[in-house]
């Protein structure tokens, strides 16, 4: 039986993180769970947003699933998660965007992947201040960490039948770190003939994404355009609470969803489940759990489909609970 490091997170994250767990447990998947705290309640508890013990357990065992952090803005700790995507080079950020069908959504038939490299850009965190009125931030491209993510990227497409990698940057304007980044997917893309590769200027991705996104299968971005475009294309399909993502090294894999902590709900039992139960799907196909993956999705696919017993934001009055409730209820049916 596989063991996976359990970060429940904060805000409504405990509670959807329930939800998920209930599913998952329902669904005959051989795994347990580690249970570590991170984030603001690891701060309150124990003077820090990271504790050893989390680290201690994602490098005993390797997998781990993170419900939603709280980042402060402006001031005080730096982010959790990229902390946690940098200790343990969690380069590739997988994160599908797929219309269900049962969901009122802006947008149909959308079926694309974007893979964001995760460890560099402005996320480095390489900032200072320069005078009082004035702070500057150094975006870091190198030709490893294109290369990689690009290989990434492509060998995502190869093993799931995907038609085309579309790069996505800004090199018409930043021309040595964008340019890099698309020469280097350029050269990685020779290795794939069978795979059609093109590129989009960011700006112009986002506009074609919103008119046109059933054009485009797996788009590979650097950090910052691939985190703003990851919640553009939820947008397209339902919204955050449908979007799932995972984040892969080596030799580590961390799977969360896409959104926030949602403070401002906490306790409430309001929020939409499906995103950490799609993203669960995502990592029982990791741990080669795929009857468990299949038996989650048709579950989720009936409740969507019903609509009979979904939360608000998907046109119906249920709670999380309720809603997980469903879920396992068709999976049990």
């Amino acid at each position: 039986m596989r063991t996976v490091t359990l970060i429940p997170g904060d805000g409504s994250g405990p509670e959807l993180v329930d939800a998920m767990r209930r599913v998952v447990e329902a669904s005959g998947a051989k795994l347990q769970w580690e249970v570590v705290w991170a984030g603001e309640t690891a701060l309150q508890k124990e003077g820090t947003p990271l504790p050893p013990a989390v680290l201690d357990s994602f490098q005993r065992n390797k997998v781990c699933f993170k419900g939603p952090l709280t980042t402060p803005l402006g001031t005080g700790y730096r982010s959790v998660t990229v902390e946690l995507r940098k200790r343990f080079d969690l380069f590739a950020g997988i994160r599908p965007c797929r219309s269900l069908e049962g969901v009122r959504a802006p947008a149909s038939d959308v079926d694309l992947v974007i893979v964001r490299e995760n460890t560099e850009d402005l996320y480095a965190g390489i900032e200072h201040e320069v005078g009082r009125d004035a702070a500057e931030s150094i975006r870091i491209i190198t030709r490893e960490g294109s290369r990689r993510i690009a290989h990434a990227a492509f060998e995502y497409a190869a093993r799931n039948a995907r038609r085309k990698v579309t790069v996505v940057h800004k090199a018409n304007i930043l021309k040595l770190t964008d340019g890099l980044f698309l020469e280097t997917a350029r050269e990685v893309a020779r290795d794939y003939p069978a795979i059609a590769v093109e590129d989009r200027i960011v700006d112009t991705m986002a506009l074609e994404l919103v008119q046109r996104p059933w054009e485009y299968d797996v788009l590979l971005c650097p950090n910052l355009y691939g985190d703003i475009l990851s919640d553009l294309s939820a947008g397209l399909v339902g919204g955050l609470g449908l979007a799932p993502g995972m984040n892969l090294g080596r030799e580590f894999a961390m799977f969360e969803a896409v959104h926030g902590s949602a403070p401002q709900f906490k306790g409430q039992d309001k929020l939409n489940p499906s995103a950490l139960i799609l993203t669960a799907i995502l990592m029982l196909e990791h741990l080669n759990e795929a009857p468990a993956a299949d038996r989650i999705s048709r579950a989720l696919g009936r409740v969507l489909r019903e609509g009979k017993t979904v939360t608000f934001d998907l046109g119906g009055s249920a709670t999380t609970t309720q809603m997980a409730e469903a879920i396992v209820a068709a999976l049990r049916g």
